[in-house]
């Protein structure tokens, strides 16, 4: 089914971590060092906060305060109710890249990827970890041995599911009462892992780059493959039931709008991080969905 993607916002970054929240849609750009929301159709944009080490992943407390990842200083900053940014954890001591995308429970327990090696310095691939960090503050390594930990979703029936975008897989987790993480399993398989530490080789071998993604209410993920120029709709087993193509880079997706059947694209033409701090390429685009929204974020 060909499905007719809008640009909603242009002009900007490079987006990442969209999520629908208080009938607006927020986001990450990366090189304005912004957080920023919209108004379902993209009016009324504002900066919500100003990271200055680089937003990612965003999530909420219980009591409404703002989640982010503050990647090049490793950090989880809270947004006060005066809208200062202040440290809720540091994550420097867990990590061996900068952290990245998250999901946040009801609890407020927030789960942290990380990049496991230096990804724009051309390092050689190595696994990372991921990381809960507790209202308190408290963080702990939670699991080891993901290939690329990014955009991760909880299921209502306390299942977590981590996009590995260099693992060809999505990982599924148990998350029991304490925060731990249990009975791990592979979630969808779209290829071997990629063999070897060179990463353009290691690209050459990914057949979905599953980068950030949303729940809907049938249980299937929408996956942003960022090396496909394509969002997926994939259920457990590695169904592949609905696919946007996107004419570029899209890294991010999340449904949302009043109805929660728009799913919003965030695209670049690649992920180089100077082409992207030098242009202003990246948009927030959306497609209408037949499912709607479940789960967190």
């Amino acid at each position: 089914m060909s499905r007719e993607t809008t640009t909603v916002l242009e002009g900007l970054s490079y987006l990442e971590c969209p999520r629908w929240h208080e009938d607006r849609i927020w986001f990450a750009d990366f090189y304005t060092y912004r957080v920023c929301s919209a108004a379902e159709d993209g009016t009324d944009l504002r900066t919500e906060a100003e990271v200055p080490q680089q937003p990612s992943g965003l999530g909420w407390l219980p009591d409404g305060r703002l989640l982010v990842v503050s990647m090049r200083d490793r950090l989880l900053l809270r947004r006060e109710p005066d809208g200062t940014l202040v440290p809720h954890a540091d994550l420097s001591g867990h990590v061996k890249g900068h952290p990245n995308d998250m999901v946040v429970d009801a609890r407020g327990r927030a789960f942290v990827g990380e990049f496991g090696f230096d990804l724009m310095g051309g390092a050689p691939l190595e696994s990372a970890a991921l990381l809960r960090a507790d209202p308190d503050g408290t963080v702990t390594t939670v699991a080891r041995d993901l290939w690329f930990p990014n955009g991760s979703v909880l299921t209502g029936d306390g299942v977590l599911l981590v996009n590995e975008t260099f693992g060809n897989r999505v990982t599924a987790f148990d998350v029991a009462d304490d925060g731990s993480l249990a009975n791990r399993r592979i979630w969808s398989q779209f290829g071997d892992v990629p063999t070897g530490e060179d990463l353009p080789a290691a690209l050459a071998q990914i057949v979905v780059g599953a980068d950030g993604c949303c729940l809907d209410a049938e249980g299937a993920l929408w996956i942003a493959d960022a090396v496909g120029a394509r969002v997926i709709r994939v259920r457990e087993g590695g169904e592949i039931t609905d696919e946007i193509p996107t004419g570029t880079g899209v890294f991010a997706c999340m449904l949302g709008g009043g109805d929660g059947r728009t799913l919003y694209l965030c695209t670049a033409p690649d992920f180089d991080e100077n082409a992207r701090k030098n242009a202003r390429e990246g948009r927030l685009s959306a497609a209408r969905v037949d499912v709607p929204h479940a789960g967190l974020p």
